[in-house]
């Protein structure tokens, strides 16, 4: 069962020798398709200073930027007037009442795609910090490739050391289920990240908006993979040089928050699910724990030795490659492969389970 799983591997990710380099910035002021920045904001004043200055520091295409805030009592708020004062392109929006069956950022991002005028639409998450020529680069990117949305990943930053060791052992499960981005993933394995999504404003009305993945804690690769079944075009491409993202602060609440969604299991069938997660078990959990045990004086047979030496292998690879994904490295995240097996834990409780609850918000079961 583990050579099966390294082989479905080895298919995922030889796609990597084409995948395009990472997007660089783009600073020239020329004249391009206007930008509506959308921006989903629940209590989030501890972290959302790097955002406004990031998004004040964008030119052209960046006609307006929405703060769609849902009554934050933290003093988000007060920082996003103060920014609109020095920026008038800055708007702070306030979304109706959560309407039952919602989960808030699909709502936010609902009656901001709504109110805005531009024909693309930037999702920035509040956590990030975008670099000046971001805009301008996502719009140029997605114009030339021909996308109708496309979303970037991005470079993490101000991580503690067990946040260097754990995450990228869970991020590389993603990369394990579908492989690094490419052109001819298959709609149902398509994937995005809304901290930076781009879409055009009238395809994502048109295929129904936020509403058709209002109940999705990964609203992001739900509604990619929604308008990629539909016959859109979707792209995700390497965004690392574009923006830093600091999303948890600590590996405690990444472990929480991160991991209720990171199963994917809302853009994703029950079957699917769990042919992922034994999956995961197979080539990514195993590894380690085999051939530890094997150091340690274990009998193993030579091919069992021989399939999980490949697969370890395999993921010192891929470590190398989520390389230019974090600011800070050192021997926690060159070690992250001993951190697997937690990892698809991780995993498969989230595939167990039904969030309840979300940032600040608690949610009907």
């Amino acid at each position: 069962m583990q050579a099966g799983a390294t082989l479905v591997l080895l298919a995922r990710l030889a796609r990597g020798r084409t995948r395009r380099p990472p997007v660089e910035p783009l600073l020239a002021d020329e004249p391009t398709t206007p930008v509506s920045v959308l921006v989903a904001t629940l209590n989030e004043g501890h972290r959302i200073a790097p955002l406004l200055t990031g998004v004040s520091a964008q030119r052209a295409p960046v006609r307006e930027i929405l703060v769609i805030d849902s009554n934050s009592t933290d003093g988000t708020r007060g920082l996003v007037e103060a920014a609109a004062a020095q920026d008038p392109r800055i708007r702070l929006l306030t979304d109706p009442p959560l309407p039952r069956g919602w989960i808030g950022k699909a709502w936010a991002l609902q009656f901001g795609a709504q109110q805005a005028a531009g024909p693309w639409l930037l999702g920035l998450d509040a956590d990030t910090a975008p670099r000046p020529g971001l805009a301008a680069a996502v719009v140029a990117a997605a114009e030339r490739e021909g996308y109708d949305a496309v979303s970037f990943s991005p470079r993490f930053a101000d991580q503690t050391a067990l946040e260097r060791w754990i995450q990228p052992a869970i991020l590389a499960t993603l990369v394990y289920r579908f492989g690094p981005a490419g052109d001819d993933t298959p709609p149902d394995r398509v994937m995005a990240n809304g901290q930076c999504f781009l879409i055009k404003r009238d395809v994502l009305l048109q295929h129904g908006g936020y509403e058709t993945v209002k109940a999705s804690f990964a609203e992001d690769v739900s509604m990619a993979r929604h308008l990629a079944r539909r016959g859109a075009r979707v792209g995700f491409l390497d965004g690392s040089r574009l923006y830093d993202v600091r999303s948890y602060e600590s590996a405690g609440q990444m472990w929480r928050e991160w991991g209720r969604s990171v199963d994917l299991k809302d853009a994703t069938t029950p079957a699917r699910q769990a042919a992922d997660v034994a999956f995961l078990v197979l080539a990514q959990g195993l590894p380690v724990p085999l051939l530890l045990a094997a150091a340690a004086g274990v009998a193993m047979a030579t091919p069992v030795l021989a399939v999980n030496g490949t697969l370890l292998a395999l993921r010192l690879l891929v470590t190398v490659a989520l390389a230019g994904s974090y600011a800070a490295r050192g021997l926690p995240f060159w070690m992250s492969a001993a951190a697997d097996p937690i990892a698809v834990v991780r995993v498969l409780m989230s595939s167990l389970r039904r969030p309840k609850q979300w940032r600040t918000r608690a949610y009907e079961s």
